[in-house]
Order: structure tokens, then C-alpha cells, then sequence
């Protein structure tokens, strides 16, 4: 036959189709593997075209053929490089490595052809790190490494190295090794997991371990290492995509793809539908024929531009179609659109699939292929006419161009981050000629304003328009596909932890409507990945400036450490000391979110949280000069009720030093009691500092201030004459600045010591801000400078995580918070000086292990201590690094009284800015009673306005007050953020002569 006359698809097992004479338009396309395109290349050479081509933008295929769905059921049939054999090509990587490398597992040898493909992909990884410019892979499968299966983070990759390399060198920074790839099915297992039927735990026994520098070791675990995180990945060559597939379904830790969403997310009309219903995301008009659809698709015009036309059957349906194509080829969803392409829609046809190009008016053409295509349809499986996009003429500063003009094919990496939100996080584009394809591999990647810019597009604010186009379709496409998991049944998804934590989305450039218009053509998250790894410096090159902070895997990597704590965390019993007030309401839900199993040990026997914990033991903690026998009473108690702690915390600054102690009793992790006291007791804090001189330098001394405490008159007297004054004046064992003061000269003092001594004799006559521990008080300097928040997380003496906000200036002589801004609006040099300060604080005191708030202020010597509160930090800090950083203080904290070391990526990067602004009952009781009540307040923060974070539950003013809620509104920029904020304030009633929120935002211009 002819070869005018076929129509062949790239699947094998396909016949030929029939088809009348094509007209003079391109040939056919198939989509070719990459071996065949060098013998297309090679015979394209001493052939000519018999006829003129059309500019075009190709909606075909972005990808060789052996991209194929996980699991699909063709991918035993042909391998990635279309042939027979089933076996990898040889000596196809140029470079030199060590061969002689313990690839294979003794525990589960491969056969001839799993063996093959292993080395094979071996190479590859060490061709790609050779490219990079890394040191070879170590081979330290000798000697095995031991570890604590279940009790350490294990990022599990399977799949191509050139495709996930993004990702393993961006896990190796964050989580050094604990991002793991195999290079084979064979070095994993999967083994039931008890309590939990139907699921079942994955285990790595050998893989190639990621570590900062790009240095990578080929490791065996004995015992195996647990999976926290599995992510398989796509053509893995014959046989192996069922593996794979296998490997992922119903797993007890989280996985970043299954089979079963893969199957839908590569059939293109059910994505293309998807995209169209969220009416922000431009998708080519097309008209679809299916056969027996999924169920998740929507007949007849449900989405604009996609009509949906379902067939009983596949025959006798020439009426039908062709008055359907006609009213379609006619319609104005087509616009000036001069040609359309018939293809193949449905799993099995992703990267498989040829396609054929008509023009409008050829009517007849395009019914006859219609009629011959659906003859090999299968359920759920559709016939696409979809509309082809001629691309965009952009004016050229050089003049007219004598070739074809260039096509623009846009690839964004999108990310699912805390609170399920999407997030972009790297564009990369490809220019080629517009009457070819321009596809992944067969185009240099270069950032958006580069590809823009040969196109002729150099106009900042145009091509900051397209960027931002692009990011917002990009983002609710993923956001599409995360709501349509959500309504999957676990099953459905492959497993109750199978989600999706990426996407990649191919755009075509078009002018439509006049404007710059990104049309989303297809899902393709392996490519649009590996894309992003050739554009980050080519690789070999190095990073520089922004794009040095801007790897497109920091998200994903951050998503698997975050998912990973929690697969880590789930299930544990942890005792929790003191359950605080209404701010501490958020660690009761993010406990049933997570799964822990709460214990709770307080004083008040009517307290809320007694009804949602698992145990609830009522004990008076509030003599805190009897914390060591209580000590040993409550782990009598919970010895007596058979509780199996995993471990025990407290967030509540009355009951840290008690929590300590309790752990010692019951043999759980914590800082040694010690330490705790110290910090608790502020004087002390700084006078051991004091002496800390170094080794090494810098030493703490360096950032503590003199004082002195004060338990009589007769200390005041002292202190006058050994501390400078102005000085501040506060309480001992204080918390939330209440009764603190600024205090000029000696009158003044022995006047406030006189008051509080008076005013605040014991726990009734103020609750919750120490004054169990007595009412003692301490005189120190009054330093100048700005002062700021440093959240810690450490683990083993070791600094995990810091996080440094800014306040605002406060309303002297009082020092009550007025303001915050987070992140920090301080030069990195001044930043890391106030981490690195606070870090040497927390160490000079004994804090080696938890979640530490330090209180500084920056002077022009440097960063000065205020106080250091031994637990995670409060009023709104765990609410806003959650917001911004993706980092649950909460759960860290957990983790670290389980001995477990927290989940965190290395260096957080902050998603925006927040602004916030302190309301008092003395000053705003009018407002929070009307304007800004908790209703409208809570309204508002329900509708994204502003972020509400409450304090205190009633209403009541009082002379020692503290702050009753936070108001804080996010922007891009800290001055977007401010702006918001103050006129929020103003018409909330907020701001105010007395209040004047202006001038406590002044620090954050």
C-alpha cells in the first residue's frame, strides 16, 4: 500500500489504517524514539520537500516514545529505543568511570536484562554527574551502613538519573544522606506493615546516596533503610514501569506518583477538560469522540472551547461525525486558526502517537480520519480535533525575517507546598523554527526572557506580564489536579498517601485576543523537570546571583521532607506538660492532623483540652518549688496507667523546667533540667554568658548585658550602682513583657520594684506569666538598637533551622509587642550575626536539643540578648513560619522529644512577607468591640484579608495587660504588606492617636 495511504501510530501491534490522498500539507508525524530520529536525521539530509510547509506550533508529543505512563500496559511491548531486544543501547555515554562497582543486591540478584539496565542507568547517572562537573559516584557497598530504620528521614527515587537529577542534588543539599536512588526495582522491597491491612512498608537495600557538593555514594543498608517518601518515575525501560507501578501502590509512607493517577493524568482530555473548567487556563479548542469516557469526564460543551461527544459504539457513526466537525471546523472557538490536528487521546497513546494536519476546509479529510481512528478506539479512549496554533510574529529589531519565524514552547514546574497550596518554582522555554515541533529534546532550554528576547520581545513589563500569565496557569492547573484528587477515593489514587507533588505544564505561546497568551498543551512533569535541570547553570556551569537561590526541585525537596515528618510522626504517643490557653488551640488540631496521640498532664481539671487528648491526668503543677517531687509523682502516675510515651514536651514557659525533669525520670529525650533553669531564670542567663569568654570565638559574652536580680530593697540599692542606667526593670520568671519597664534612675526603680512586689505577689494575681515561681525581679542595661525574634531548632547541639523576624518599636516606658515583620528586613551580614548569636546563646547555656525563642536586640556593636525562652516561640511566630516557610515549629519540637531528628530543609525560603500589628483591650476596647470585633475579624481572616492569630479569649482591660490579638496582612514585598496593613488598621478603627500604627511600622520601610 501506498504510503500516502497510511496512517500508522507508533505502538507496536497497530495496523495500518486506510486513509484518502493527504493534501500538500506537512507528513506525517509519528512520534519517534530517539535512536530512529538520527536515522530520520541522516536520511532528511539528501531528501527535499516536495512541498511547502505552514508555520505551525506542534501540540504533538513533547517526548520520545519510551516516556511512557507509569505502569502502562504497553511498556513490556517495545523498549525505550524501539527495539526488539528489550535491552539498553551500548557505549552511548562518553566519559570515563570506574566499571568494576557492586551494582548488584545479594539479597535479590537480576537476570541478564534487569542487570543491563541497571548498568546502564548507572552510567548515566555518572555521565550526568561527569557533566556537572561532580566527582564520580564512591562505591562504599562493601562495608554496609547501619542506621535506625523508621527513625531517620529516606527520600526514595526510582527512575531515569538525567531526568530526577534536580531533585537528588537539591534532596543532597537539604536532607544530606537521606536522598536515595535506586537504579533498579531489585533495591527495594516491600513488606506488610502491621496494624495496617492492605499497606504495606517500603525498604531500601541499596541506592545511591546524595550529600552537599554534588558527592554521591552507592551504599547497602543492613538493615534496610524504611522509606519516608517514594517517588517512581517513568521509563524505566521493558518491564519495568509494571515494577515500579507496583512498588507504589499502597504504601504506608507518602508517594509522589502511582499508576493509577499517572493513568489519568496522561490522558489529555481528561486534563485538557480539567484545565478548561478552571476558566483561568487557556487550552486549544478541541472537539473529542469518546468511546465509553472515564466517569471524572463531562459530556457536551461543559468547558468553553471542549466539546465532549460520546459514541455508543464505533461504528455507524458517519452522520454524527461528520456534522459535529463541521459545526466545529465552523465555530468561532477556532478564531483565525487556519489548521487543525487529528490524534489519538488516552493513556496508552501518551508519547506514542502520530497525528495529521489539516486545513479548516478540508472537511471531508478530516471526517475520514475521524472515521478510521475510531475503529482502534478502546474504552475510554478518544478521537481529538484540536485546534493548531500558527506562532507568534513578534516585531524584530533586525528587520523582517528571511526564514521560517520562531515558536515559543513555554515549560513550567509547579509544586504542591504546605496547606496544599501550588507554587511555581522554576520556566524554562525552547525556541525552535514555527513549521517544526519544538520539543524538550530537541531544543536548547533557556529562561522565559531569554526565549522571549530572540523572539523579539525585550519589553520588561511584557514579558513580567507573560511570566506572571504563566504562573498563574501553571498554578491552577496543579491546583485542578490536587481538587481532583481530593475527591478520589484511596483506591482510586493508588493508595490513602498517593498525591501529587509536582507538575510539569507545556504552554504554547499564542496572540490570542491581542494579548500574549500562554494555551496550555499538555502535562508532562518528566520532561518539564529534567528541562529545568539543563537550564540551572547547563549543568557544568555555575550558579549565579538569584538563580543560585531559585532550583527548581527546592520546592519538591521541601514537600518531601515535610510529608516525611509527618509519616515519621504519625502514630506517636507524646506527653504534653501545661496546656496553655486559647493561643495554644492550634496544637491540639495540628495533633489530630498529624496523627499524634496526645497525653496531657494540667493543673485546671476543666480545661478545653481535656476532652481531646487520649489521657487526661489532672495534677496542681503550680508550686514550681516542689517541680522535682512532682517530677517523681507524675511518672508514678504515668507508669501506674501503662502509657508508652514516645516522648515528652511542654510549650508552656511555667512548665519547661518540670517537663525537663519528668523526662529524666521516665528516661525520655531532653534538655538536661540544668539548662532549662537557667534559662528560665534571666539573670542567670546573663551572668553565665558573661563569663563565657571562648574558646571558641566569637564567644557568648559577647552578646550578653549586665545585670543584676533584685529580691529586696537592698538589691535595688546594689543595682543603681553596678548597672547603667537607663536600665530595664522586669520580672524574674516574666513572660509576655508584663511588668517589664524602662527605668530612668534610682527613684524610678525602687518605685516599679515597689509596685510589682505589691501588684503581683502570686499566680492568681495574674496567671500564666510565671509568677509561680515567685515574683523576683532584675535590673539590666537598657541597650539602643532594633529589636528582634530568632526561632531555633536544634538537634544534637546542632542548628537545623533559624528563623529571625522583626518588632516593631514599643510604647516606652512599657515594652508590651506592638509590631512584627517576617522575614527579616536586616542585611543577610546582620542577619546571620543574630542567628549565629542566638545559636551561641542557646549553646552556652546547655540547650543542645528543641525548638528555642531568643529575644535580641541589634545595636552598632553587634547583636545583644534580651532573654531566651526555652520552647518554640509564641503569640503568632509558629502561625507565620508555617505561613511563610512551610515550617511547623509544632512538629519540629515533637519530632525532638521523640529523638528523632526534625524533617527540615536546609535553608527555608520564604513563600512572601507578613506585617502585623498588636490589638490591647486598653487601647482598641471600642474597636474589638464593634469594628473590629473577633467576628469581623475572624471573617475577614476567613476570606484571605488578614491573618488572625488570638491571644486571649475575653475582652478585659486590665494594668498589667497583654496583647488580646495579632492582625497581620501578607504581600509580596514588606512595603505591599505594610501598606495593606495600615489602611486595614485605619478602617478597623485600629490606628488611633494614642495607637499609632505608622510609627510602629516605621521600622519596616
Amino acid at each position: 500500500m501506498p504510503q500516502a495511504l497510511l496512517y500508522k501510530a507508533a505502538l507496536p501491534g497497530l495496523g495500518a489504517v486506510p486513509l484518502p490522498p493527504p493534501p500538500p500539507l506537512p507528513p506525517l508525524r509519528p512520534a519517534l524514539s530517539e535512536s530512529a530520529r538520527h536515522t530520520c536525521r541522516a536520511a532528511a539530509a539528501h531528501q527535499s520537500l516536495s512541498h511547502s510547509t505552514n508555520e505551525m506550533l506542534s501540540l504533538d508529543p513533547s517526548g520520545p516514545e519510551w516516556d511512557c505512563p507509569l505502569g502502562s500496559k504497553d511498556l513490556e511491548e517495545e523498549g525505550p529505543w524501539g527495539g526488539d531486544s528489550g535491552l539498553p543501547p551500548t557505549g552511548c555515554f562518553p566519559g570515563s568511570w570506574r566499571q568494576d562497582v557492586g551494582l548488584d543486591y545479594k539479597g535479590s540478584p537480576e537476570g541478564a536484562e534487569a542487570r543491563a539496565w541497571t548498568v546502564y542507568y548507572y552510567s548515566l547517572l555518572q555521565s550526568c554527574l561527569q557533566q556537572a562537573g561532580l566527582p564520580e559516584t564512591q562505591d562504599r557497598s562493601q562495608v554496609p551502613c547501619t542506621g535506625c530504620p523508621g527513625a531517620e528521614v529516606t527520600l526514595c527515587v526510582l527512575g531515569s538519573p538525567s531526568t530526577f537529577l534536580p531533585v537528588l542534588l537539591e534532596g543532597g543539599v537539604q536532607s544530606p544522606g537521606n536522598m536515595l536512588l535506586c537504579l533498579s526495582p531489585a533495591w527495594l522491597m516491600k513488606v506488610p506493615a502491621p496494624g495496617q491491612p492492605g499497606e504495606a512498608a517500603l525498604l531500601v537495600s541499596k541506592a545511591v546516596s546524595f550529600h552537599p557538593g554534588g558527592l554521591t555514594f552507592l551504599d547497602d543498608f543492613v538493615p534496610p533503610r524504611r522509606a519516608t517518601y517514594f517517588l517512581a518515575g517513568l521509563g524505566l525501560g521493558p518491564g519495568r514501569g509494571r515494577e515500579a507501578a507496583e512498588l507504589a501502590r499502597d504504601l504506608t509512607c507518602p508517594t509522589g506518583a502511582s499508576a493509577e493517577l499517572a493513568r489519568l493524568l496522561e490522558d489529555r482530555l481528561l486534563t485538557r477538560q480539567l484545565l478548561a473548567q478552571q476558566g483561568c487556563v487557556a487550552v486549544p479548542a478541541t472537539l473529542a469522540f469518546t468511546y465509553k469516557p472515564l466517569g471524572l469526564l463531562l459530556g457536551g460543551d461543559a468547558s468553553p472551547g471542549l466539546r465532549l461527544v460520546e459514541l455508543s459504539g464505533k461504528e455507524g457513526q458517519e452522520m454524527l461525525v461528520k456534522e459535529e466537525v463541521e459545526t466545529f471546523l465552523h465555530s468561532e472557538a477556532l478564531g483565525d486558526v487556519l489548521q487543525v490536528a487529528v490524534k489519538l487521546s488516552g493513556w496508552r497513546w501518551r508519547g506514542r502517537q502520530a497525528f495529521r494536519l489539516y486545513s479548516r476546509a478540508e472537511l471531508g479529510t478530516v471526517v475520514d480520519t475521524v472515521l478510521a481512528l475510531l475503529e482502534k478506539l478502546e474504552e475510554e479512549e478518544s478521537v481529538l480535533v484540536e485546534a493548531v496554533y500558527p506562532p507568534v510574529r513578534l516585531p524584530c529589531s533586525d528587520g523582517p525575517a528571511l526564514g521560517p519565524g520562531l515558536a515559543v514552547r513555554i515549560c513550567a514546574v509547579v509544586c504542591r507546598t504546605q496547606g496544599d497550596r501550588p507554587l511555581l518554582s522554576k520556566v524554562v522555554c525552547g525556541v525552535g523554527r514555527g513549521d517544526r515541533p519544538v520539543r524538550h529534546h530537541n531544543s536548547l532550554p533557556r529562561t522565559l526572557e531569554g526565549a522571549l528576547a530572540q523572539c523579539g520581545l525585550g519589553d520588561a513589563a511584557q514579558v513580567a506580564a507573560v511570566r506572571q500569565r504563566v504562573k498563574a496557569a501553571a498554578e491552577a492547573a496543579l491546583g485542578a489536579v490536587l481538587a481532583l484528587e481530593a475527591g478520589l477515593s484511596a483506591e482510586q489514587r493508588g493508595g490513602r498517601r498517593a498525591h501529587t507533588d509536582f507538575l510539569g505544564v507545556d504552554f504554547a505561546l499564542t496572540a490570542a485576543g491581542g494579548a500574549l497568551t500562554p494555551v496550555a498543551l499538555e502535562l508532562n512533569s518528566g520532561l518539564c523537570l529534567e528541562a529545568c535541570g539543563a537550564l540551572e547553570g547547563l549543568w557544568a556551569a555555575p550558579r549565579l546571583g538569584p538563580a543560585a537561590d531559585d532550583a527548581a526541585a527546592a520546592p519538591l525537596v521541601e514537600t518531601m521532607l515535610r510529608r516525611s515528618a509527618r509519616c515519621l510522626m504519625e502514630g506517636k504517643h507524646l506527653l504534653v506538660v501545661g496546656a496553655g490557653g486559647v493561643s495554644k488551640k492550634f496544637v491540639w488540631e495540628a495533633a489530630r492532623d498529624y496523627g499524634l496521640q496526645l497525653h496531657l498532664v494540667e493543673s485546671d481539671p476543666n480545661h478545653f483540652a481535656s476532652q481531646l487528648v487520649q489521657t487526661f491526668i489532672h495534677f496542681d503543677m503550680t508550686e514550681h518549688q516542689r517541680d522535682e517531687e512532682n517530677a517523681r509523682l507524675l511518672a508514678e502516675l504515668v507508669r501506674a496507667r501503662g502509657l508508652k510515651l514516645d516522648g515528652c514536651f511542654s510549650y508552656w514557659d511555667d512548665c519547661l523546667v518540670l517537663t525537663a525533669l519528668l523526662c529524666q525520670e521516665l528516661g525520655l529525650p531532653c534538655c538536661p533540667p540544668a539548662a532549662m533553669r537557667l534559662a528560665k531564670h534571666k539573670s542567670r542567663t546573663q551572668l553565665h554568658l558573661l563569663c563565657h569568654h571562648g574558646p571558641p570565638w566569637p564567644a557568648p559574652s559577647l552578646h550578653a548585658v549586665p545585670c543584676c536580680p533584685l529580691e529586696s530593697e537592698a538589691d535595688v540599692e546594689r543595682a543603681v550602682h553596678q548597672v547603667p542606667l537607663p536600665g530595664v526593670m522586669k520580672l524574674e520568671f516574666g513572660a509576655g513583657a508584663v511588668g517589664t519597664r524602662l527605668v530612668k534612675d534610682a527613684p524610678q526603680c525602687y518605685e516599679h520594684f515597689s509596685q510589682i512586689t505589691r501588684d503581683l505577689q502570686g499566680e492568681a494575681d495574674h496567671p500564666g506569666i510565671g509568677l509561680g515561681w515567685g515574683n523576683a525581679m532584675l535590673l539590666m542595661e537598657f541597650v539602643e538598637g532594633t529589636e528582634h525574634d530568632v526561632d531555633l531548632v536544634l538537634f544534637g547541639g546542632r542548628l537545623l533551622a533559624a528563623f529571625v523576624s522583626d518588632n516593631g518599636p514599643t510604647r516606652l516606658p512599657g515594652f508590651t509587642e506592638t509590631a512584627a515583620c517576617m522575614p527579616t528586613g536586616l542585611a543577610p551580614e546582620q542577619e546571620v550575626q543574630m542567628v549565629q548569636a542566638a545559636f551561641r546563646c542557646c549553646l552556652g547555656c546547655g540547650l543542645l536539643d528543641g525548638v528555642f525563642n531568643v529575644e535580641l536586640k541589634l545595636t552598632g556593636a553587634g547583636p545583644r540578648l534580651i532573654e531566651i525562652n526555652p520552647r518554640m516561640g509564641g503569640f503568632y511566630l509558629r502561625d507565620w513560619i508555617l505561613e511563610l516557610y512551610g515550617v511547623d515549629l509544632l512538629l519540629a519540637a515533637a519530632m525532638v522529644a521523640c529523638g528523632l531528628r526534625p524533617a527540615l530543609p536546609t535553608h527555608p525560603r520564604a513563600r512572601g512577607h507578613l506585617v502585623g500589628v498588636m490589638c490591647l483591650v486598653s487601647q482598641h476596647l471600642q474597636a474589638l468591640s464593634s469594628t473590629a470585633s473577633r467576628e469581623a475579624l475572624q471573617a475577614l481572616h476567613d476570606r484571605g484579608v488578614l491573618r488572625l492569630n488570638l491571644l486571649e479569649e475575653a475582652l478585659v482591660p486590665g494594668k498589667y495587660e497583654e496583647p488580646y490579638c495579632s492582625v497581620a496582612c501578607a504581600g509580596p514585598s514588606p512595603t505591599e504588606a505594610r501598606l495593606r496593613l495600615l489602611g486595614l488598621c485605619q478602617g478597623l478603627g485600629i490606628d488611633g492617636p494614642n495607637y499609632p500604627v505608622a510609627h510602629f511600622l516605621s521600622h519596616f520601610k
